[in-house]
């Protein structure tokens, strides 16, 4: 197997577009390669840092701790207490999330509550009057 890739070849291996290749590299989540040939080869492993870097956003992590996370592994002195502690932070800010959202829908509905009149003009639509 060629151990490079060019960024056309990167990008279809790691399900990503060549321009979210070039924005990880300016977010310096990968690092560019210097052209060899007129093209940029990038190690075949850039495939799964790439694939860690969309699973981690799926995740909900921002591009920012994902790059935290990245340096992480490289760090001889990094424990797995390290990233536990970042996935449980995470998910008490999920938490915060869902319950924010909790509560938007709460007073959605009591808004869409109000509305008896579906037929009424917008003039007296009651629930733009909330807002």
């Amino acid at each position: 197997m060629n151990k490079s890739l060019t960024i056309g070849k990167l990008a279809t291996a790691s399900g990503v577009g060549v321009e979210t290749i070039r924005f990880y590299e300016n977010k310096e989540l990968i690092k560019q390669p210097l052209k060899n040939g007129g093209f940029r080869h990038y190690p075949h492993d850039y495939v799964a840092r790439i694939q860690f870097i969309k699973r981690a956003q799926e995740l909900g992590f921002t591009l920012s701790e994902v790059k935290e996370l990245l340096n992480l592994r490289v760090q001889k002195q990094s424990k797995c207490s390290d990233v536990l502690n970042k996935t449980e932070s995470k998910i008490i800010e999920i938490d915060e999330k869902i319950k924010d959202l909790k509560r938007m829908k709460k007073s959605l509905q009591a808004l869409a509550s109000c509305c008896e009149d579906k037929s009424a003009s917008l003039s007296e639509c009651p629930i733009l009057e909330h807002f």
